[in-house]
């Protein structure tokens, strides 16, 4: 495990409330379910490609079994009505030598403050850190939010084997 899997850092959203930003930790298992409960069906699918409320146990340990070498997973939290929250997450995994897919959701409450435009922002960053040569994305065409934060990355549109999605690329250099 990589010195990733400590990360943390602040942050300050577009309408002046801060964020943290950290590493997805074990125990975070019931916050991610209870951001996914306040997330809607159309957010989930611009993220799955399906509306998933549910995950296997096998989804479940992918997802929260970070090795933090070929996943990262970062998780954007707050401090809410005395409680902490998460209210984002993102990761990359690692497909081949040098190349990784990145994904990231939102909460729809805190959607539109730039909280995934920060996720993605330091996805990338330690993907640069940890020497991978690319990052790419699937993103749905309708959703246009997801594609602006990508595109002021750098990713661009690449041929797609799914006709469904817009797969991005991102050079790292």
């Amino acid at each position: 495990m990589s010195n990733t899997a400590n990360y943390s850092v602040h942050e300050r959203l577009r309408d002046g409330s801060t964020v943290e930003i950290r590493a997805l930790r074990p125990e975070d298992e019931a916050g991610m379910l209870d951001a996914l409960d306040q997330t809607s069906a159309q957010s989930l699918r611009r993220r799955f490609f399906i509306t998933k409320r549910h995950f296997s146990e096998k989804e479940r340990a992918f997802f929260m079994n970070i090795d933090f070498v070929n996943q990262v997973a970062l998780v954007a939290q707050v401090e809410q009505a005395d409680r902490t929250m998460i209210i984002g997450g993102g990761r990359y995994v690692v497909f081949e030598p040098g190349r990784a897919e990145m994904a990231f959701v939102v909460i729809d409450a805190w959607q539109g403050r730039g909280v995934g435009n920060i996720l993605a922002r330091h996805l990338t960053a330690l993907a640069r850190e940890a020497g991978l040569k690319e990052l790419t994305a699937e993103v749905l065409p309708e959703n246009s939010a997801m594609r602006r934060v990508f595109e002021k990355l750098g990713f661009k549109p690449a041929p797609s084997q799914d006709p469904q999605a817009i797969h991005l690329v991102l050079k790292l250099g």
